[in-house]
């Protein structure tokens, strides 16, 4: 019953998990135990299963140089591969990607980027998107909606982000979102270049529509999903779950991280600094960018983490998509679960 308590502990421990068990009913639960135990990734036989391997290289657009700097790919050919994994369908089969980051950072364990790839059985070219985790780094759920995904014949690139699962250095405290912004800047900078890697090695895939290339994100990968749809010209469409923008403002009203501001006081630094700090990774900064692109947001009404204000920033930013709002708060919206993973593959599949 491993992946049970898995899916368990992605809603109780971490900075984004700390709502009660209570919050989702038996049903939600039981229905998503079921999915983890078939779909919790690789149990084993590591030896007998296929391994594919290619080298893709990537050449910048004329669209390049309209993307702001700090997300601008150089010219590069890289390798990747590829392992099948023991989950196996009538309707998907799943593979273990890994290729180098475009980022080198002191942590070699984050310098590989490390992604699910859950590949629909249907024929034909298919639609691919990325899929985003949560911020306290538990994947079940992100591996629920890559499986849906599949299912509903869109290709899902779960990639996971910089300094999560094995891009985690278990001898290193650095973290992606950091106790110190700017270093929070740099794993989110990151994580948008790794993304941009990820959307060519789903645009190079003989069973992808290379025209029809989306991603979606929940929470913090909502946040990172909206900046790569800013700064990738060949997404085409994304979805964005209990997401939004004014990070700096989000962030250091948050009570979680009380210690984090009381920090970049003690060291003399003022509030101002932070919001300018931070809004070089806001997704508000660069959402101009997007407007014109497929965008659906799903928010939650009485979100405590993302204030109803952020929200409402991206979404202006944005130009106005298209935007529901569920009843409930952030962790207490999952109720609604059963109604998003219908929603989010058809509005992917749509196209």
């Amino acid at each position: 019953m491993k992946a049970a308590w898995m899916m368990k502990a992605a809603w109780m421990r971490g900075g984004e998990a700390r709502t009660k068990h209570s919050v989702l009913s038996a049903q939600y639960y039981c229905c998503v135990v079921l999915f983890a135990l078939a779909f919790a990734g690789d149990q084993g036989f590591a030896d007998e299963r296929p391994v594919n391997h290619g080298t893709i290289e990537f050449k910048p657009s004329a669209e390049e140089a309209n993307i702001a700097e700090r997300f601008q790919l150089s010219e590069a050919t890289f390798q990747w591969q590829a392992r099948r994994m023991q989950t196996v369908t009538e309707s998907l089969e799943v593979w273990d990607v890994t290729f180098p980051s475009p980022v080198k950072t002191p942590e070699e364990a984050n310098n590989t980027v490390h992604c699910e790839y859950y590949r629909s059985r249907l024929s034909g070219r298919r639609p691919g998107v990325i899929v985003l985790h949560i911020l306290g780094g538990d994947f079940p759920l992100s591996r629920l909606f890559a499986n849906v995904l599949a299912q509903h014949g869109v290709n899902a690139l779960f990639l996971k982000m910089p300094y999560y699962g094995p891009r985690r250095d278990p001898l290193s405290p650095r973290r992606m979102v950091s106790a110190d912004p700017r270093e929070t800047v740099e794993g989110m900078t990151q994580a948008v270049l790794d993304i941009r890697r990820g959307v060519t090695w789903l645009a190079a895939r003989p069973e992808i529509d290379s025209n029809n290339l989306g991603i979606f994100g929940i929470s913090l990968g909502g946040i990172t999903a909206a900046l790569a749809a800013s700064a990738e010209p060949r997404i085409k469409s994304a979805c964005l779950l209990l997401a939004g923008g004014d990070v700096g403002q989000a962030t250091w009203d948050a009570a979680e991280l009380r210690a984090v501001r009381e920090r970049w006081l003690a060291e003399g630094r003022t509030r101002e600094e932070y919001f300018d700090v931070l809004r070089v990774v806001d997704p508000v900064t660069y959402a101009a960018a997007a407007r014109g692109k497929r965008i659906l947001m799903l928010n939650a009404a009485s979100d405590e983490v993302i204030p109803r204000s952020c929200t409402e920033s991206l979404w202006k930013a944005l130009g106005e998509p298209e935007i529901h709002w569920y009843s409930g708060g952030h962790y207490s919206v999952m109720r609604h679960i059963f109604g998003v993973l219908l929603r989010v593959p058809r509005f992917f599949a749509a196209e």
